[in-house]
């Protein structure tokens, strides 16, 4: 079968070699859409303006996998980190021993500040905040048939305090990090693979949903599933920590975490139709323009159009059909109650990779750039990752063309420790410039905007290094906030939109 496709690849090589034009992704030279529109570009009043955090980034140290690991980084001395910016070393979390012990636990001190968070969020003119619940946090023990009481009213004083400021919750109850004990080997499997994996998932989404979901009206059951796997399950540099050899060796873990999507789908629905609450229930995706290295090159473009549909859309195709058929592989499951269990289509992005395949590197999988150093115009973020709004446009068109459902955006932000932020401007004025665009010139639904991220934070395998936040956190001095630059753009954009000066003034390259 090797043989077969490995042929297969050689033939259309050949093909594309001699009529490129009709194969794969191409490279866009185009950065941002052209727009004749009558200023400022205002969204609807119904609109979400928000923010979003993560549980295992903002709260104290609960008893999680993520937890665990950072403890063992700590004893161990494993911080260093890869060759480039961005670029994880297995195993490690950059620079986590510069940081004193009471910032390692607590993080940014959400669990002490997050009504004054909220306050200040407020100020700004928002209405909605995403925040992930720790299942840590609510199931600390395998033997637990409850959640834990304080961790139950530590959610419910959350949600209120949101409310209170004009904020509704948006609720993610997976966002990378489980138990500690999830990982307890059982009949020879840990984690997701565990026989009772789903057992356990299903009690803790059944007593989240009877205990805080008569609060809550929007749910997003996973967060990014497929860069859990590929970074805990093929780099490891996430736990489990493992290193699979390639995608056909992960696809069966894609396929218990939507068998989870689906329970989790049903019992928040079923639960909400019990008290005619109405509520929408989805999961949110990884998005890039995966474009090619090298125009030219037929590899590179195949390559391209490969990941991007594996790494984005064949989860999202599963949950339309029920079946999912990991591209690129002889992978494939029928999931008994996917087809149809999302209400919205959650996208985040963050910008364009490139991608490059050799005819004798195959083995070894393709090389991903982040950036393209000889592009003089590329503007990249600290982590060395290149903006390309036109390409959120692109993807968002994709999501409604294929699935004609809303989309949430979820996420969408850069890490830029500048001050001023002047790159978070140009990055957040030039793609909600793009959201627009999509909305009022290609007909997109869109729902809402959730900026990554609200607070500088742990951002996983990169530690507290890079800042996300729109308010800068101050880790040497009691973990005092002050709003960036950006937080006032934020706030003009919802109060008025975009204008013609804040266009000019902050477009840079685009």
């Amino acid at each position: 079968m090797k043989r077969i496709a490995f042929a297969a690849v050689i033939a259309l090589t050949g093909i594309a070699l001699f009529t490129p034009w009709l194969f794969g992704e191409v490279r866009g030279t185009q950065t941002a859409s052209r727009l004749e529109a009558p200023y400022p570009l205002q969204f609807p009043e119904n609109f979400a303006w928000g923010v979003a955090v993560a549980a295992q980034h903002v709260e104290h140290q609960q008893p999680s996998d993520w937890t665990a690991f950072e403890r063992r980084v700590i004893r161990e001395g494993k911080t260093g980190t890869g060759d480039q910016p961005g670029q994880a070393k297995p195993g490690h979390i950059r620079d986590l021993d510069q940081y004193s012990a009471e910032v390692r636990r607590k993080k940014v001190d959400f669990d002490a500040r997050y009504a004054d968070d909220f306050q200040q969020l407020a100020a700004l003119g928002l209405n909605s905040y995403r925040f992930s619940l720790s299942w840590a946090r609510l199931f600390p023990r395998a033997d637990m048939t409850e959640p834990d009481p304080e961790g139950i009213a530590f959610y419910r004083e959350v949600i209120a305090a949101a409310k209170a400021n004009g904020l509704t919750p948006h609720v993610s109850l997976f966002h990378f990090s489980t138990p500690e004990w999830f990982w307890q080997e059982q009949e020879g499997f840990r984690g997701w693979e565990r026989p009772d994996a789903l057992q356990h998932w299903n009690r803790y989404v059944k007593a989240v949903s009877t205990q805080l979901g008569p609060e809550i009206s929007h749910w997003c059951t996973l967060n990014e599933p497929m860069v859990y796997v590929l970074w805990g399950y093929i780099e490891g540099i996430f736990p489990p920590l493992e290193q699979r050899a390639g995608p056909p060796d992960v696809a069966p873990v894609v396929a218990q975490l939507l068998r989870a999507h689906a329970d989790a789908y049903r019992t928040l629905h079923a639960d909400a139709a019990s008290r005619d609450q109405t509520i929408t229930v989805g999961l949110t995706q990884h998005t890039r323009a995966f474009e090619p290295w090298r125009n030219w090159h037929p590899l590179d473009r195949l390559t391209a159009e490969f990941v991007q549909q594996a790494f984005i859309w064949d989860v999202f195709d599963a949950i339309e059909s029920g079946h999912y058929a990991m591209t690129n592989t002889e992978f494939a499951a029928d999931i008994e109650g996917l087809a149809g269990t999302q209400d919205y289509v959650g996208i985040n992005y963050y910008g364009r990779f490139y991608v490059q395949m050799d005819l004798d590197a195959m083995a070894a999988g393709p090389v991903t750039h982040t950036h393209d150093p000889n592009d003089p115009r590329e503007l990249t973020s600290d982590l060395g990752w290149a903006l390309y709004p036109i390409g959120f446009s692109a993807i968002l068109n994709e999501a409604w063309e294929r699935y004609g459902k809303p989309i949430q955006i979820l996420e969408n932000g850069i890490a830029d420790a500048a001050q001023p932020d002047s790159l978070r401007q140009t990055f957040m004025v030039s793609h909600l410039r793009e959201v627009w665009y999509a909305m009022n010139v290609l007909g997109v639904d869109i729902d809402g905007y959730f900026h990554w991220s609200h607070l500088d934070n742990f951002e996983w395998a990169e530690g507290f290094g890079p800042r996300f936040g729109v308010f800068a956190v101050d880790y040497d001095n009691d973990f005092a906030r002050s709003p960036r630059a950006s937080a006032g753009t934020y706030a003009e954009i919802i109060r008025t939109g975009i204008s013609e000066e804040m266009w000019a003034q902050h477009r840079g390259p685009f």
